[in-house]
């Protein structure tokens, strides 16, 4: 009822803004058509075609303006949202909006069809953002300011209970008393055998023992139970859970069960079942589409257009060395998946044998063998790895599906295999052709940095991160800094 509740209360919102957007739309029109010609005529001595020519550009200005806002995520439950943030994204929203319309309209000269010779009015387009950023700022302050008085003066808040009295009970206690505005109302605590009358608040009064909640329940108003108590606690529960489910009452259980994960907690429903789930990596299918998608439009795009470099770096090959053109290695993939990476081979074709004899000088510590001025690495090798040109033959791991354009290097399993069990996570993301330690030096990063960056990577990614990242790697390859 209450997802049921939320969704109504989403699309009403959503379905009002809109309609500011259109409303803004027209309010840009008439300020242009008939305000602006009239204050100053100097300025602007013309008027625009008439609204009837510029209303079939409305759907395209809904159709943009929606899709970003669905995308932005303002439509989920705001009581715990700052209010500055929900500002910043509106601006964003509108911006993007702007360009994006402004593109559409020029790139595909849908306007010029419209309305014959001439184009959409440009400071019109500028009113219309400018009017939709102030009509969707004002719409969420008026809900947001609305909401929290509501709340702070005792309307449409919630009584909560909380069963427990350790450190997690007090920190949820602490968050809902700090923001009053998101509609929450401790009633008090319950005692769950943790001897704090010494050193506990006073402001939060305890009520008493697990088995008088049922009385509690009867004599209190109580609107939510949220439980903070021990996994090892949860089987005794049971009962009490189900007596509270039965009341109509709301529970919550604070899914502290591991507290030193550092894992994403999520609920999934696999046919019915449901299940906690933990995860360290991005688990958004979307987002991870996104990048497959991109991974493959881009890949195949520069392996056309690398078509005649590669043939002429295959013919070279050929010519000075003889023997194979690729190289060909076993690497680790995600979650440790054995596939067979590709590159120009730029080393003697004994490389492998002589490996040991310059284990000594190895340059890199950890398992990873580096080394400068490799004596196996031929002449066009070198210049080869200098632009990094020795990889394009991995655009056809990434169409494969082997390799990511973006993500952790892949290691040897003779590497993985003395890996630390901190640094085997940098596995959980598929491998790329370039990452957070090919733009950051590279092999003046020692081997326990490189991990907590490739880490860093997995902790911190998005498609922005990867586009961030692919930017910078261009004037890296382009500079020769790329170099192995």
């Amino acid at each position: 009822m209450l997802k049921e509740r939320a969704r109504i209360l989403a699309v009403a919102i959503f379905t009002f803004d809109l309609l500011l957007v259109s409303a803004a739309f027209l309010c840009a029109y008439g300020l242009r058509h008939i305000v602006l010609p009239w204050m100053a005529p100097a300025t602007f001595p013309s008027r625009l075609h008439s609204l009837t020519d510029y209303l079939p550009l409305l759907p395209l200005a809904l159709a943009i303006w929606g899709g970003l806002l669905l995308s932005s995520g303002r439509y989920r439950s705001h009581r715990t949202v700052p209010l500055l943030d929900e500002a910043w994204a509106i601006i964003r929203v509108c911006v993007s909006g702007a360009i994006l319309f402004t593109l559409v309209l020029y790139l595909s000269r849908w306007d010029e069809r419209l309305l014959g010779a001439d184009r959409v009015s440009r400071f019109w387009s500028l009113l219309f953002a400018a009017f939709s950023c102030l009509f969707l700022l004002t719409e969420k302050l008026g809900l947001r300011l609305t909401s929290r008085y509501v709340r702070s003066h005792g309307f449409n808040y919630r009584t909560v209970l909380i069963v427990g009295t350790n450190d997690a009970a007090l920190r949820i206690a602490d968050s809902i008393h700090g923001h009053r505005f998101w509609g929450y109302r401790i009633l008090g605590f319950i005692r769950n055998g943790h001897a704090w009358e010494e050193s506990w608040p006073s402001r939060y009064p305890i009520l008493g023992e697990i088995e008088d909640i049922p009385r509690i329940v009867e004599s209190h108003v109580v609107d939510d139970v949220i439980f903070a108590v021990h996994r090892r606690e949860l089987d005794r529960l049971e009962d009490l859970f189900l007596s509270l489910q039965e009341q109509g009452i709301r529970t919550r259980f604070a899914m502290d069960l591991f507290p030193h994960t550092r894992a994403r907690v999520e609920l999934e429903d696999l046919d019915g079942v449901p299940l906690l789930s933990f995860a360290t990596t991005p688990t958004s299918q979307l987002q991870l589409m996104t990048k497959r998608t991109v991974d493959v439009a881009l890949a195949s795009l520069l392996l056309l257009l690398g078509l005649p470099i590669a043939g002429m770096i295959a013919l070279m090959i050929k010519i000075t060395q003889g023997g194979n053109v690729l190289f060909r290695q076993t690497r680790c993939g995600l979650n440790g998946r054995s596939f067979t990476l590709y590159k120009f081979r730029t080393m003697v074709a004994d490389a492998e044998e002589r490996r040991r004899e310059l284990l000594h000088l190895n340059e890199m510590n950890g398992p990873v063998f580096k080394l400068k001025s490799d004596p196996r690495v031929t002449r066009i090798g070198r210049l080869l790895r200098r632009f990094s040109l020795d990889e394009l033959p991995q655009l056809w791991n990434v169409l494969r599906g082997d390799m990511s354009l973006v993500g952790p290097r892949p290691p040897i399993p003779e590497e993985v295999a003395q890996y630390q069990r901190w640094q085997r996570r940098r596995l959980a993301m598929k491998p790329g052709l370039t990452c957070l330690w090919q733009i950051s030096g590279r092999n003046n990063v020692d081997f326990d940095r490189w991990m907590q960056l490739d880490l860093e990577y997995i902790d911190s990614w998005s498609p922005m991160l990867d586009l961030k990242i692919l930017l910078k790697t261009v004037p890296v390859v382009l500079s020769g800094r790329g170099a192995s």
